[in-house]
This record gives structure tokens, sequence and C-alpha cells, in this order.
């Protein structure tokens, strides 16, 4: 009861005005015996007359306040008065006392029942607008599918329905379902089942409009949609899960027999919920689909794990210029020789720019390397055909690159090493010195001839050339922030890598570069080292096997 002040203690009002007033009065003496009522009571009070008892004509819980209203000491305890409420004939009644001169109660009775239906349809609408809006946050904070398919499941089990159902559509004869009981947590199976043996599953997992509850019999349901123990279905509803032109699943609702059935507006509340449902689902398909496709395109240029090869140990490191990214504008291949005692074929390049779209560029150079491989004994020839392959293409990018070939003969490796406006390679000897060679070329994909040289050397056992792009000597840190790491600091790092194994050298230029950068931005950076084992007698492992990376 909410208490309101007192109006009067003392009323003075003449009869004719209880008998105008538009609501309902009565005046109730000390000892509960009605003394006066005007016409508008005998509408909701037929048996009200002077003179009657208040418990023969009034609902209890006017009989009651009044009681409480009169009783001795009443008044002494506070100086206010309650406004009561209750049920008269199915409407709902306000009943505002006012307390009379000689202590006889006058009650004022509103009908409210109107006020309080909007109050509570408002009250519905907010709580139903506030689910709606968390369904929306909780859904769209993930990418993945099942989760938010559980997620559908258990927020309609708690919400609008005993038990929900979360389907999806598939391809195979199994059903991928989330079951989640009111209370419980989802449950996931794959079901071969048939969706049409439910009426209205199988038009809603095509995307038809949903079927009035009522034309679907509860008893019709079959064993694999009501969970164990769950006992008779009371109704159903199933709706389906709109997705992005497609349709992402089915929210199919049960309630108990003795639970109330579901009502139009329930039907409409589950609809708005499930295609707030379905774009989450159809989205998290989407980001699974693009992602499965990715993995796939990713696969031929994310690095190998190079390893020795026809007697001549190979090792690779890159770093995407973003830490999120995967791959970007430097590569590097390594190309088995197809015939024992030939030369491998090593190529390491950047393509101008980054990102994607220089990605897309080193796929397509890859690949025109990897067709150009029977004339590997001819860099300036590959290289040619290279820039003509490019300056033909719709990409206005170039890209600098070295090719590199190294044969095992005897206990050293023969290298030819030719740049195309690339960094010089870099050789370690066994005495700690570190040579550049001198190999110079023009840009590939730029000018319609090129230039390039052609160099060859020897690695002794224990000797490695390094191949790098200038991600590296171009990495802007050190103490101020904004040296390039450079050449020379390059070289010094190199000095003490001798007798290192290819993948430690890769390592540790890798470990310093990034000393070197901090938290700073950068661009990619890639490197490759060929080595001469130590030791005198070298197996090819899995010679034939082609080693590539591209990123």
């Amino acid at each position: 009861m909410t208490s309101t002040q007192a109006r009067t203690v003392s009323d003075t009002r003449p009869d004719s005005l209880w008998g105008s007033s538009p609501y309902p009065v009565l005046v109730v003496d000390t000892q509960g015996v009605v003394v006066r009522c005007n016409d508008a009571v005998g509408l909701i009070l037929a048996a009200a007359a002077p003179g009657s008892s208040l418990v023969d004509v009034a609902p209890a819980w006017l009989c009651a306040a009044h009681t409480g209203l009169v009783s001795p000491g009443a008044h002494a305890a506070a100086d206010v008065e309650e406004t009561v409420r209750g049920a008269i004939d199915g409407r709902r009644f306000e009943a505002h006392p006012t307390v009379r001169g000689d202590g006889s109660v006058a009650w004022w009775l509103v009908d409210d029942t109107d006020h309080q239906l909007a109050r509570e349809a408002l009250l519905i609408e907010r709580e139903r607008t506030a689910f709606l809006a968390k369904a929306s946050n909780v859904l769209l904070s993930s990418l993945n599918l099942q989760r938010c398919m559980d997620v559908t499941a258990q927020m309609a089990a708690e919400s609008l329905a005993d038990v929900a159902l979360a389907i999806a559509p598939s391809r195979s004869s199994r059903l991928p379902v989330v079951t989640c009981l009111r209370g419980g947590a989802p449950v996931r199976a794959d079901m071969s089942v048939n969706p049409d043996d439910v009426p209205g599953l199988g038009e809603a997992l095509r995307g038809f409009p949903p079927v009035p509850s009522r034309w679907i019999d509860p008893a019709a349901a079959p064993a694999w949609v009501v969970p164990e123990g769950f006992g008779p279905v009371g109704s159903i509803v199933i709706t389906p899960l709109p997705g992005h032109g497609v349709p992402a699943g089915a929210l199919v609702l049960l309630r108990k027999a003795e639970t109330a059935s579901f009502s139009s507006e329930e039907e409409v509340f589950a609809r708005l919920f499930a295609a707030r449902a379905g774009a989450a689902m159809s989205a998290a398909r989407l980001y699974a689909e693009q992602t499965a496709i990715t993995d796939v395109l990713m696969r031929e240029l994310m690095p190998p794990a190079l390893h020795r090869i026809s007697g001549v140990d190979f090792a690779g490191g890159y770093r995407p210029s973003a830490d999120h990214e995967r791959i970007g504008g430097d590569f590097y291949d390594v190309h088995p020789a197809s015939v024992k005692g030939e030369a491998s074929l090593v190529s390491i390049g950047d393509v101008c720019g980054k990102g994607l779209e220089a990605a897309v560029l080193t796929g397509k150079i890859r690949n025109t390397l990897h067709a150009l491989l029977p004339m590997a004994d001819d860099h300036s020839r590959m290289l040619g055909l290279l820039n003509t392959a490019l300056l033909n293409s719709h990409h206005a990018r170039f890209v600098t690159l070295v090719l590199a070939s190294a044969r095992r003969r005897g206990n050293q490796v023969d290298l030819a090493l030719t740049s195309a406006g690339h960094p010089s390679p870099l050789i370690i000897r066994a005495d700690g010195t570190v040579e550049e060679v001198d190999t110079r070329g023009t840009l590939i994909g730029a000018l319609p001839a090129i230039t390039a040289s052609t160099i060859t050397d020897s690695l002794a056992p224990g000797e490695s050339c390094v191949l790098y792009t200038d991600g590296i000597t171009e990495a802007k840190g050190g103490p101020m922030g904004d040296d390039l790491f450079g050449d020379e600091r390059l070289k010094r790092a190199l000095a003490g890598c001798v007798g290192m194994p290819a993948e430690g050298i890769v390592e540790h230029v890798q470990m310093l570069a990034a000393q070197w950068l901090g938290n700073r931005r950068h661009d990619d950076m890639a490197v490759v080292v060929i080595s001469a084992p130590r030791t005198h007698h070298l197996s090819a492992v899995n010679g034939h096997t082609r080693g590539r990376f591209t990123a």
C-alpha cells in the first residue's frame, strides 16, 4: 500500500455532492455499517445500501482496510491515511479513504484497471527491450558459430520457453542441434533426423515464414525434439533464424502442458529475438567460411619448415609489418633441384607496398618463378621474363629480388647469386669476416628492360650466405627511437654467428631486429640463410620436397 496525506478530518459536504460524484462513494461508520452511498456504488457493489454491513457487500481487501483505519490508536500512530488496491468483479480499483469528524470513513472507489494494464504493458515492453538489447550485445560479441548457437538456445530457454532448440542448416544428413532447458546448460548434438518430421521445421530451415503455434499439434513433436524427462508438451513455437541472404537456422520453443500456451504477442517477440540471433549466426557462419577459404589460400603462402636439401642447409624467417597479419609484401621460396646433382633455387623478394594487395602480387611472382624453373641456371633470363610478365599485368607495382642457386660439390656449396635492385647478399666466412656479394641489378616490373649481374662464390663447411629484405636494415629504433638498424650493425651481428646453424642465424637476426624496434612500427622483414654443413657425409633429406614461402 502507498501512503497519501489525509484529506480532511471533518466532512461537511452536502448530500448532493455525494450523489453527483462520478466515482462510487460509500460512508462506513466505526462499526463497519454502511451509513451512506451514492448511486455509482450500485454499479460495482449491488448489495450496498445504508444500514448494510460492509463485510456483506464489499470485498475482503476493502473490509480489512476499513477495520485497520478505524481501529483504536490508528490515527495516533500516523497522520496519514492509506490508499488500498484490489479487485472487484475482475476490475482493479483504488480505494481512497477520507476520515470524517464522527470517525466514519468515506471510501472513494476509482477504477484503475486501464491504468494498471498500461503500466504492466509498459513494464513488459521495457523488459523485452532490455532483453533484446542484451541478446544483441551477447550474440554479436562472438564470431564463433557454435558459441552463437549456445547463447541463442540458453537465452531463449531462460526468457521465452521451458526448453529451446537452436538448429543450424546442414548439407549432410546430420543436423547440428543445441538444446537447453530453463536453468540448464546448452547441450550440443549432431542428429541424423529428418526436420520435416516436425511441422514447420523444414520450412523454417529453408527460410519460409513461421507457422502459427496454434497450427502445430504438440503431440506430434518427435522424441528427439523433447528432452528426456521433460513431460508432455503443451505448446510449440517454430520460427526461422533469418540470415544474410540465406537462412541461418531455426529456433524451436517448447512449453510444458501445465504452462500457459504461447500468445500471439509472445510469438511476435520470439521472431524479434530470432532475427537478432539469426543475424549473429549468419555473421559467424560467413566468418567461418571466409576463414576456411583464407586458410586454404594461405597454406601455400605461409613459411615452410626449411631443412637440409640435397646436402645444403636452408632456414628462413618472416615477420609481417602488422603483427595481426599473416602475410605481406616480403616473400621467399626454396625450390629443390628436380635432378640429383643440380642446384636448388632460392628466391627472396620485396614487393612495393604491404598488406593483402602486395601479398597477391607475391603469389603471382612465386608462380611465375616456379614456371621458369627449367631455366634456373640462367638467372638473367629468368628475371627478364619475370619483368615482362609484371609489365603486362594490371599491377602498377615493382619488386626487388635476389636469386641464389646452391649446389653441393664435395665438402663445399657452390653459389650463383643475382640481385635485381635488392640488398646484396652477405657471406659469413669461417674466420668471422662478413663479405658483401657485389651483385647489382635493376628493379623488376619498373622498366621495359633490366640489367642484372650474376656472381659465383663458394661456401666452405660452416660458412653461410644470408639473404634479407630491407625491412631489417631499415628498422627504426634504438635508444632514440629513430635510428636505422643499418647495414654495418647487421654485419657486426653476423660476424658473431660464425659456426652457427642456419636456424640459429635466422633466430639471432630476428631477435636483434625485434629488440631494436621495440613496439614501433616497421616494414615486412624476411631473412633466408644458406649454409654448408660441417659434416663430411651429408645426405639429402626429402630432397624432392618443394619448399616455398610467400608473404
